[in-house]
């Protein structure tokens, strides 16, 4: 693989928000940045952007949260999304992100990165497995205004 990949510095948030863009499009890039200024002023959300040549060909995002559902460390890195493009897929780049993300968190002091996927998303689940993760439960959440 010679795709580079590295960590997206704060300052580069307008890049990041494209990125994110084109993992969930249904917020604009502009919402996107907006969302980025308000949560990245406490350092416990990182990017790292995986390149070929100029060409950004993927990213992957990581939170710190106080929380995750069959992980045993507290506060634990969080793999929040992980996109590729569609031309560069079948290459490693998603495995190479993961790598990489581990390697950093392992220098950060973590010992375990968590993740989730929709039930119905089983090309996610089988992803997750490829890259090394392990399902720990299944969970339904619900929601009651009050």
């Amino acid at each position: 693989m010679d795709v580079k990949i590295r960590e997206i510095p704060p300052a580069d948030r307008s890049l990041w928000a494209d990125l994110r863009h084109h993992l969930w499009p249904e917020e604009s890039a502009a919402e996107h940045l907006a969302y980025l200024e308000r949560v990245q002023k406490d350092g416990v959300l990182w990017a790292y952007a995986a390149e070929d040549g100029a060409q950004l060909v993927g990213f992957a995002e990581v939170s710190v949260r106080a929380y995750a559902n069959g992980c045993e460390q507290q506060p634990v890195p969080f793999l929040e999304g992980i996109w590729v493009a569609s031309s560069a897929r079948r290459r490693g780049i998603a495995r190479g992100l993961i790598a990489y993300v581990s390697a950093v968190l392992r220098v950060r002091g973590f010992s375990e990165l968590c993740s989730d996927a929709l039930l119905s998303n089983t090309v996610s689940h089988a992803a997750h497995h490829a890259w090394g993760f392990a399902e720990t439960e299944r969970v339904v959440y619900f929601r009651k205004p009050v």
